[in-house]
């Protein structure tokens, strides 16, 4: 376990804070807070989405292990504090107590690599008004845009069944929203990526060889293909298509023989130009040597290619963009805060088209012979929710629950089996696990309703 003046890694600890990756209003709400006295009453605050995006059948949550890696940096610092009494953001008695801020809440949540659904209660965050509202916008951008990525990169594993899927997304997005992405794509299934801060930092494989420009660099292209095949030995990777694939197949083979690697593809027909290159290396006796696709992929490209001798695919810009989601439209709404007479109380927003259900909430996925049926919502009587576990009876016709909150945070205390590289390989294990517990039909790509219907499980007094 580490606490909040333990960094999760020795390597972030002279990385810049995160406490002003935020919106101005949260500071100023503090302030407000702090000047009539209800900033150190208990909230609890709950993140969750009111919808997915138009076609999905399910999401998956990533983001988790970076969140909590984050907590325990968010520190507001003497540069932090110099900038905002500067600018007059807020007055001196803010500022004081921002510079000893520290989270002391808890939160628990759906495991990362989870899959959900509308509703789903996905983060519950606990602590004073003054602790939580501070981390909202902080929990969203990350939340959000890693859930995007893992959901789009779940459909792509799921497309490409038992082949490799390989994230090479990096220079289609921000430099430090492409090591994110690496993150939650292995989250979802991905096999390798091709950003090295992202394989330093999470343990991740990383893959890559040359680009076009290497063999352009060459007098021709056997040339290049010796020098690269001298350098990384006959197990590389040769990229056929820079100029004629059957050539280029034929100068690959020349320069490595019958034991070369891999071939790249990234260009044209791929399906046909996958099925006549496997023919051409099976005449030449390179039946070992595998064929990787890329060029603008996602899931339907890989679903398409489905029926091609393609051993792996490479995802880019469609994988870091959320394909076509970039957002899960995640939002972190107080359900509960505690009145003047210092009892918890249910609070809800009731806004047309934005409301939301007060109250702490708990979460479980009914399960008949081991497949999901329904996503249940458990609400109540805070004690009771609070304290509430499935029964652990056996399967029946009424199925059995899954509880789906784990705890994150205890009095402050981050639980770091979410963190770093093995954070992630719990992350990609829960998802694969969760994904199979999906009713059939699921997985398919086609636009449909959410898989799983939300209902609710109410408490009694």
């Amino acid at each position: 376990m580490t606490t909040p003046s333990e960094p999760w890694d020795a390597r972030a600890a002279h990385a810049p804070s995160p406490a002003l990756l935020t919106d101005r209003y949260e500071l100023t709400m503090l302030q407000a807070a702090l000047r009539d006295g209800t900033a150190h009453r208990r909230c609890v605050f709950e993140v969750f989405t009111r919808r997915l995006p138009a076609g999905r059948r399910y999401g998956v949550v990533a983001g988790t292990g970076r969140v909590l890696e984050e907590l325990t940096r968010f520190r507001f610092g003497r540069a932090e504090l110099d900038w905002l009494a500067d600018e007059r953001v807020v007055d001196d008695a803010t500022l004081t107590f921002l510079a000893d801020y520290r989270f002391t809440g808890s939160m628990v949540g759906y495991a990362e690599g989870e899959v959900f659904f509308p509703s789903s209660p996905v983060l519950v965050v606990e602590g004073t008004f003054a602790e939580a509202v501070l981390l909202e916008t902080f929990v969203l951008s990350v939340l959000n845009y890693d859930s995007a990525v893992a959901s789009a990169a779940s459909r792509m594993t799921s497309a490409a069944v038992d082949r490799p899927c390989l994230e090479m997304g990096s220079r289609r997005a921000h430099e430090w929203a492409g090591v994110a992405a690496a993150r939650a794509a292995a989250v979802a299934g991905f096999a390798g990526t091709s950003n090295l801060e992202a394989g330093r930092r999470y343990g991740l494989a990383t893959i890559g060889t040359a680009a076009h420009a290497f063999t352009l660099l060459h007098d021709d292209e056997r040339a290049a293909f010796d020098a690269q095949v001298a350098a990384s030995g006959t197990g590389t990777t040769l990229l056929v298509d820079t100029y004629d694939v059957r050539a280029g197949v034929e100068h690959a083979l020349a320069a490595a023989g019958t034991g070369l690697g891999a071939v790249r593809l990234d260009s044209g027909d791929l399906g046909a130009l996958a099925h006549e290159v496997r023919a051409q290396l099976d005449a030449a006796g390179a039946t070992g040597t595998r064929i990787t696709v890329t060029s603008d992929l996602d899931e339907y490209a890989i679903a398409a290619l489905a029926v091609a001798p393609v051993d792996s695919y490479g995802v880019g810009t469609s994988l870091v963009t959320g394909s076509g989601a970039p957002t899960c439209g995640m939002v972190y709404k107080l359900v509960a805060r505690e009145g003047s007479d210092g009892v918890l109380a249910p609070v809800a927003k009731a806004s047309r088209s934005k409301t939301s259900v007060g109250g702490r909430k708990a979460a479980a996925r009914r399960l008949v012979d081991g497949r999901a049926v329904e996503e249940v919502l458990v609400t109540g009587p805070d004690d009771a929710v609070r304290a509430w576990a499935p029964d652990g009876r056996p399967d029946d016709e009424h199925g059995a629950l899954r509880a789906l909150h784990v705890p994150l945070v205890t009095d402050g205390v981050v639980d770091d089996r979410w963190t770093g590289a093995q954070g992630v390989r719990t992350a990609a294990r829960r998802h694969h696990d969760s994904r199979a517990e999906l009713p059939r039909g699921a997985r398919r790509l086609s636009a449909d309703e959410a898989a799983l219907p939300t209902v609710p499980l109410v408490l009694e007094v």
